[in-house]
């Protein structure tokens, strides 16, 4: 697979377009990725889609007996497709984010997998345009909340997907951030449901009621598989110096109660599987 060229930082774009990353791409990593809570959200990933998909995707390091053409959509730093990757899969990672891409690149070196993984600078929507292939699994973590027009990003991926191809969907819960707000008793933003994060802040522009995401999905030719909720209670301890206790203890409680309610609607995230049905 051709290695990638990466241009150079684009200048800031206006307020009413998708969200880019370019000037919190490295706060990120530091402050999502490189913790507990990126531990957390790649379990429930793990597991959701090693439960659901065929085993031998997952045969081993280097070794899967069927390798899957991946797509990571708004990929940002490639934490959870470079890890498909190093089991033998082809990812290409897409993302409006040259400073992302630059992290990707550095992960999928670091990774050994550089030959495997393909870097598309670009919108979601204009891979689209250029691409000419399907995909067996499409992978859109935590982008939803950040663009203008979720429905046509939605679309966009449908049309990327090969037939009985998965799609990995997480998106952000308004309703963590209700509960966040109320006990914290900022009562004023819960009152005027005022969730949108600041510019430069690593709060969602557009944070998801779930039901609308999941009216959105249901009129799509998609069978849902699971829905698992990422980050359940972990975000809610109040005093940060607490949030690492017992971290292995938090892991496996947040995979036990990812799948029932009233946990699950509580997520800081929620995993929706789902697959494409043959028409």
């Amino acid at each position: 697979m051709a290695k990638s060229k990466l241009p150079p930082r684009p200048k800031k774009q206006p307020a009413d377009v998708d969200r880019n990353f370019d000037d919190l791409a490295h706060r990120f990593k530091r402050n999502v990725y490189d913790r507990l809570k990126g531990d957390i959200r790649l379990a429930v990933l793990e597991r959701d889609l090693q439960e659901f998909l065929p085993q031998e995707f997952f045969a081993g390091e280097q070794k899967a007996q069927k390798p899957l053409r991946i797509l990571d959509a708004g990929g940002g730093q490639g934490q959870f497709s470079i890890a498909m990757a190093k089991l033998g899969h082809e990812v290409v990672l897409c993302d409006i984010s040259a400073e992302m891409l630059k992290l990707a690149r550095t992960n999928s070196i670091e990774a050994g997998v550089e030959e495997r993984v393909q870097l598309h600078h670009g919108s979601i929507q204009s891979l689209c345009e250029v691409s000419t292939e399907a995909f067996d699994l499409v992978l859109c973590h935590a982008v939803l909340e950040w663009v203008v027009k979720p429905q046509e990003l939605l679309q966009s991926l449908l049309q990327l997907m090969a037939p009985e191809a998965w799609l990995s969907l997480t998106f952000y819960n308004v309703n963590s951030i209700k509960m966040k707000n109320l006990l914290r008793t900022n009562f004023q933003k819960v009152i005027d449901d005022d969730y949108k994060g600041y510019r430069g802040s690593l709060t969602p522009t557009y944070p998801r009621e779930p039901e609308q995401v999941y009216k959105w999905l249901s009129v799509l030719p998609l069978e849902q598989l699971c829905c698992s909720g990422i980050r359940c209670f972990h975000d809610y301890i109040l005093e940060p110096e607490h949030r690492m206790n017992e971290p292995q203890q938090q892991l496996l409680l947040e995979l036990r109660l990812s799948r029932e309610e009233p946990w699950r609607s509580l997520g800081r995230y929620i995993h929706v599987l789902s697959q494409k049905i043959s028409l």
